[in-house]
C-alpha cells in the first residue's frame, strides 16, 4: 500500500499540510466502521419498540423509553466533537473516540436482549447510545479531516450508503435467522424472541471489528507542527469544551443556522416512523385485535413485517446514496435533497392506506431516498459551510440539529398521541409524511443566494 492514492502507516507517520486524494476503495474502508456503528442503531430502530412492548411497555408512553438517544447525542456529541478537535494523541485526535466508543457499544448490545425488565432496557439503551455518540461525530469529522473537499460529498455518500446497507442488514438479521430454522416464536422468559437475542450478539461483534478495521487501514493523518502549536495553545477539559461550543454557536454560519429547521422536521418524521411503524403495521394487519396484543404470534409476525419492510428501504437507500454521488455534484446537495424528502413525505403518506403485506413495500422506495438524503447531502451542506479547523466542534452542534427535534417528540407525542392523532399508530405515520414535505420546503430555503451543497 505505498501508493500515493493508499493510504498505510505511512500516512501518519509523515506531517502533511494537506489530505491526499483517495482511491474509492480507500473511501470505502474508511468508512466500514460507520456499518458497524450503523448496525447497532439499526437494531436499536427495528427492535427496540417490540423488546419495549414484550416488556410490557404501552403506546402512548413508548417516546419516552427512546429518551435515551436525544438526551445522550445533547449531551455528549457536541462535548467529544469539540474535544476531539483538540486531543493530541499517538493514534490521533478523533481515533481514540472511535475505540471507546466501540467498546461500550459491544457491550450494550450483548446484553440488551437479556433485559428482565423494562427500566433495564431503557437503562442499557442510554448505554448504548452513550457509546455510539462517543463515537460519531468524530467519526463524521474524521472523514472530513481526511478527505479533500472535492472528495467530501463522495465521502459522505459511501458513509450514507454504509447506513443503508448495515441498517439493511441489521433489519434483515431477525428474518435471516427464522430462514435458517430458527422458530419466531421461540422466546426466553421475559418474552423475547431468541431471533432478536442472537441478532444482537451479531451486532456487538461488527461494533468494535469495523471499527478497529478503518483505522488500521486508514489510519488519520499526522498533524503539522504548525496545526500541533496551534492546538497547544487551547486550553484542554470539558470547561474548554464547553467554551468552545458557545463561540462555534455564536459565529454559526448562516447556512448551517438554516438547516436547523429542515432538520426539525425531517428528524422528528423520522424518529416518528422508527417509533410507530412495527404498531402501525400491526395494527393495519390485525385490526379487530388492536394491533394484537404484545405476546401473541401476531404481533411477532407484524414486528418482522416492519423489520423487513426495513430491510427494503435500507436497501434502496444502499443503492440510491451511491446513485447520488453524480447527481448531487452535478445539481448540488440542496435540491437533491429536497426531493429526496418529497420521496419520503409521499411514501408515509400512503403507507397507512394499505392493508396488503407486499403493497407496503412500494413505499419503503421513497423512505430509502429520504433516508439517503437525510445521511449524506445534508453533512455534503453542512461540510460546504464550516471553518475546516472547527470541524469537530460544528459536526457535535449539527447533531443538536438531530436530537432537539428527537427530544421535542419525546416530549410532545405523549401528549398528542390521544387528543390529536386517536391513539392510532397509523395517523403517526401521516404526521410523519406531513412533517417530511415542510422539511423539504425549509430545505430548498437553505443558503438561498449563497453556494452551499448548490
Amino acid at each position: 500500500m505505498t501508493s500515493a492514492t493508499h493510504a498505510s502507516a505511512a500516512d501518519f507517520a509523515a506531517p502533511r499540510t494537506a489530505p491526499p486524494r483517495l482511491s474509492l476503495p480507500r473511501i470505502v474502508e474508511m468508512n466500514l466502521g460507520f456499518f458497524g456503528l450503523q448496525f447497532s442503531f439499526g437494531l436499536q430502530q427495528a427492535n427496540m419498540t417490540p423488546i419495549y412492548t414484550f416488556l410490557g411497555a404501552d403506546e402512548a408512553t413508548m417516546p419516552l423509553l427512546w429518551l435515551a438517544g436525544p438526551m445522550t447525542g445533547l449531551l455528549i456529541q457536541p462535548i467529544v466533537g469539540a474535544l476531539s478537535d483538540r486531543t493530541r494523541s499517538k493514534l490521533g485526535r478523533r481515533t481514540p473516540y472511535f475505540l471507546i466508543g466501540a467498546v461500550i457499544c459491544s457491550l450494550c448490545l450483548f446484553l440488551m436482549p437479556y433485559s428482565s425488565t423494562l427500566w433495564m432496557a431503557a437503562s442499557l439503551l442510554w448505554l448504548l447510545d452513550a457509546g455510539n455518540n462517543i463515537t460519531m461525530e468524530p467519526y463524521r469529522a474524521y472523514v472530513a479531516d481526511r478527505l479533500e473537499p472535492g472528495q467530501r460529498p463522495a465521502g459522505f455518500l459511501v458513509q450514507s450508503a454504509f447506513t443503508g446497507l448495515a441498517q439493511c442488514l441489521s433489519y434483515a438479521a431477525p428474518s435471516l435467522l427464522v430462514g435458517f430454522g430458527i422458530s419466531q416464536n421461540l422466546v426466553d422468559m421475559n418474552g423475547i424472541p431468541v431471533i432478536v437475542r442472537i441478532a444482537f450478539v451479531i451486532g456487538a461483534i461488527l461494533s468494535i471489528s469495523t471499527i478497529v478495521w478503518s483505522v488500521l487501514r486508514v489510519p488519520e493523518l499526522k498533524l503539522s507542527e504548525a496545526e500541533l502549536a496551534e492546538m497547544a495553545a487551547k486550553p484542554m477539559g470539558a470547561g474548554a469544551a464547553l467554551a468552545e461550543i458557545r463561540d462555534a454557536f455564536i459565529a454559526m454560519p448562516r447556512p448551517m443556522r438554516q438547516l436547523a429547521w429542515a432538520m426539525l422536521c425531517q428528524w422528528y418524521a423520522m424518529f416518528v416512523y422508527w417509533q410507530f411503524i412495527a404498531l402501525s403495521v400491526s395494527r393495519t394487519l390485525f385490526p379487530a385485535g388492536e394491533g394484537a396484543k404484545a405476546s401473541s404470534a401476531d404481533f411477532i409476525s407484524a414486528s418482522l413485517t416492519a423489520q423487513q419492510m426495513g430491510v427494503a428501504y435500507n436497501a434502496v437507500s444502499f443503492v440510491g446514496a451511491l446513485a447520488l454521488i453524480p447527481i448531487v455534484r452535478k445539481f448540488g446537495a440542496r435540491p437533491v435533497h429536497a426531493l429526496c424528502l418529497v420521496a419520503s413525505g409521499l411514501a408515509m403518506l400512503s403507507l397507512p392506506m394499505l392493508d396488503n403485506r407486499i403493497a407496503m413495500f412500494v413505499p419503503m422506495i421513497g423512505i430509502g431516498l429520504g433516508w439517503a438524503g437525510m445521511m449524506g447531502n445534508t453533512y455534503v451542506m453542512l461540510a460546504d459551510c464550516i471553518p475546516p479547523e472547527r470541524t469537530g466542534v460544528y459536526m457535535g452542534i449539527f447533531n443538536m440539529f438531530i436530537v432537539i427535534p428527537m427530544l421535542i417528540e419525546t416530549v410532545t407525542m405523549p401528549l398528542i398521541y390521544a387528543p390529536l392523532l386517536g391513539s392510532d399508530p397509523r395517523n403517526a405515520i401521516l404526521l410523519a409524511g406531513v412533517l417530511m414535505l415542510c422539511g423539504a420546503i425549509a430545505t430548498l430555503m437553505v443558503g438561498r443566494g449563497q453556494r452551499i451543497g448548490a
